[in-house]
């Protein structure tokens, strides 16, 4: 089966159920490869990604953190 028939199939299914149709296969494509290349150029100059700065922000604010260095004991 084709991307293009299961997709005829999936309109099909959410028109009968009344939900929002999905996208057409293909239509996201090029942000996709926007981010990857935007990934691997990140990591490529040794800085962190958007997904590791949003992993750190969250795991600083959840040691009760900032960025804020902690005193040896």
């Amino acid at each position: 089966m084709t991307a293009n028939q299961q997709h005829m199939i999936d309109v099909y299914r959410s028109a009968q159920r009344g939900e929002i149709a999905p996208p057409m296969p293909g239509l996201h494509d090029w942000d996709a490869v926007r981010e990857i290349r935007d990934h691997r150029r990140a990591t490529r100059q040794g800085r962190p990604g958007p997904l590791r700065r949003a992993a750190a922000r969250i795991l600083a604010a959840a040691r009760g953190g900032g960025s804020a260095a902690r005193p040896c004991a």
